[in-house]
């Protein structure tokens, strides 16, 4: 089986590697000033060409990256989330980043929890963590329904070279809450 045969799913998404198809998509998120305010900002098309070309290339090279997810119900692109570490990165992270009208239904929180599975039994992964800007209050609420933590401060490496508060929890705790009995 090819990386690119890939599939997770939960009752409402479909994540894959991303394909040729998910440009336009990805193009339209990426010049979304709103949308990507805590990643960086919104980029120009050739420079998401760029990423787009970035992410495929980590799933060739590493093995692992930004799932595409599809919502199954309209099956429509909705946004990137995934594992990700390129180089000089603080650490193995699980992120996510949905279009805007994809807020608010708990879609993060749903394929953030069956990426940070595969990461830790398949990736082998002790530890997964979340780069999040400071300010970006709806991503700290996602990380704490992940059962995640602030950890400490650090910066992402270059071109991007901001400040980040890296959420995070190690394997064990993450197969630990997984196990445990769900809240009545």
């Amino acid at each position: 089986m090819s990386i690119f045969d890939l599939r997770l799913e939960t009752p409402r998404l479909l994540l894959r590697p991303p394909i040729a198809a998910d440009f336009e998509p990805w193009a339209a998120f990426s010049a979304d000033e709103l949308a990507t305010r805590y990643i960086g900002g919104a980029q120009v098309r050739p420079i998401a060409w760029r990423s787009f070309l970035t992410m495929a290339g980590a799933w060739q090279i590493q093995g692992f990256g930004f799932f595409s997810v599809i919502e199954k119900a309209s099956g429509q692109w909705i946004g990137r989330l995934g594992p990700w570490m390129p180089d000089g990165w603080p650490g193995t992270e699980v992120g996510w980043s949905l279009v805007r009208e994809a807020w608010g239904k708990g879609y993060a929180t749903e394929g953030a929890t069956v990426t940070m599975d595969w990461a830790v039994t398949t990736l082998g992964w002790s530890e997964v963590i979340h780069t999040i800007d400071p300010a970006n209050e709806p991503s700290k609420a996602v990380a704490r329904r992940l059962g995640s933590r602030l950890l400490r401060m650090g910066q992402l490496p270059a071109p991007a070279s901001f400040d980040v508060e890296i959420w995070g929890q190690s394997r064990e705790e993450w197969l630990a809450r997984r196990a445990a009995p769900a809240p009545a």
